[in-house]
């Protein structure tokens, strides 16, 4: 994976939006005009990237303040729950939903300390474009194959797998060329989840004792 780091931590802020609801979205031309999820994308995928921009002389002196804009556009619209259902698997069941959202909380927050920082080396000067948007089987939802487009190299692709939760939809896996964020941590925390449970893990992931890791 080219640049993991960086681009594990610009895909999940650039998903997530600064109002509520993605029909408050302004439409964008190169968007499907009927598709709420695909306007989301590039519309935030717009606004972080001049965020990022902006802000990042501020944000390399305060990395206080770097972690806290990426806390809250991760925590806005991404679906912490529901993906660390995906990434515990079988584990999951049965298992205390204070358990899975102390686990998810663990594991964002990993994955914030870890990669973070990378997105200061980020380049903002691309241009996100949004190539399809397609119905997943079982109204699981739409999965959005969206691009960064950079002058003298090949796009990088991004996708993103969506769904409703109360009439707003979230995010609740990332695919970065061609990589499932949801499988790669689920094929990471297999065997410590077989031998020491949730809590134990969940422990390890606050104390860094474990590091989430985005390549594969």
């Amino acid at each position: 994976m080219k640049s993991a780091p960086a681009l594990l931590a610009a895909a999940l802020a650039l998903v997530v939006p600064a109002v509520a609801s993605a029909q408050a979205q302004p439409r964008a031309a190169t968007a499907p005009a009927t598709d709420a999820p695909s306007r989301m994308v590039l519309a935030n995928s717009q606004r972080v990237l001049a965020t990022l921009e902006k802000r990042r002389s501020e944000f390399g002196r305060d990395r206080n303040a770097l972690y806290a804009f990426i806390k809250s556009e991760f925590d806005q619209m991404f679906d912490r729950d529901y993906a660390a259902r995906l990434v515990l698997g079988t584990h999951a069941r049965g298992a205390d939903p204070a358990e899975i959202r102390a686990f998810s909380d663990a594991l964002g927050d990993n994955l914030m300390r870890r990669y973070g920082s990378s997105l200061l080396d980020f380049n903002t000067r691309l241009t996100p474009r949004i190539r399809s948007q397609t119905a997943l089987p079982g109204k699981f939802g739409v999965r959005v194959n969206s691009e960064l487009v950079r002058g003298g190299g090949d796009p990088i692709p991004l996708a993103y797998w969506m769904h409703q939760v109360n009439g707003q939809w979230k995010v609740y896996d990332v695919q970065i060329e061609g990589v499932s964020m949801i499988s790669t941590f689920r094929s990471q925390f297999a065997a410590p989840l077989a031998q020491k449970g949730i809590r134990q893990l969940t422990r390890e992931l606050s104390s860094g004792q474990v590091q989430a890791n985005a390549r594969r």
